[in-house]
């Protein structure tokens, strides 16, 4: 049986040679995960389509880039998807107005930034399982990195930003992020994920 990580590799290699099918095939398993995020971090549905779309053009663009020895296609995607958000944050001059609000993890609903309403119900309940595991993950980092990781993650903040907004060192910022990212690997892995199947 032909693993998921081993399909992607194929399209990838499909896609530097220039086969548009193969493109097609890796937007349809992976359109609804990259909007959801591109949802979550604009927070704007018609920016976060227009985004989706530039993310799948750069993917076609720089598949040459795409190194299997160090990650998966998922993982490289996902990286792509966050810069860009970023990128649009940042040429907008904006800010989504709940960065300015206290943390909301408790309330947070990060399976609606994952679902797309087309994807099939199999596909919902495996995201809403997974987004469930997230929070549980979330909810076990102090109230700290849970600050740097919404700040960081799901508002586009970076780490210079957040010092200012919080008004502690950069130091700190970093040390907070290492710390709340390992206990996030290490609570995942503890409920039976692992970075590959986010």
């Amino acid at each position: 049986m032909i693993k998921p990580g081993q399909e992607d590799l194929g399209l990838m290699q499909r896609v530097v040679a220039g086969e548009e099918a193969a493109l097609a095939e890796l937007y349809d398993r992976y359109s609804a995960r990259v909007f959801g995020v591109c949802v979550r971090i604009l927070s704007e549905a018609q920016l976060a389509e227009d985004t989706l779309q530039e993310i799948f053009v750069r993917v076609w663009e720089r598949a040459q880039l795409f190194e299997p020895s160090r990650g998966n296609f998922a993982t490289w995607l996902m990286g792509i998807t966050r810069n860009i958000c970023i990128d649009q944050l940042r040429r907008l001059q904006a800010r989504p107005q709940a960065a300015d609000q206290p943390s909301e993890i408790d309330g947070f609903s990060f399976e609606e930034s994952l679902t797309d309403p087309n994807s099939d119900v199999p596909e919902i309940v495996a995201l809403n399982e997974r987004a469930a595991l997230v929070r549980r993950a979330l909810a076990a980092l102090t109230p700290e990195q849970r600050q740097v990781i919404e700040l960081s993650y799901f508002r586009g903040f970076t780490r210079r930003e957040i010092a200012r907004k919080l008004n502690w060192p950069e130091g700190t910022v970093h040390t907070r992020a290492r710390l709340a990212l390992q206990s996030l690997r290490l609570e995942l892995h503890q409920l039976g994920l692992r970075p590959d199947d986010l």
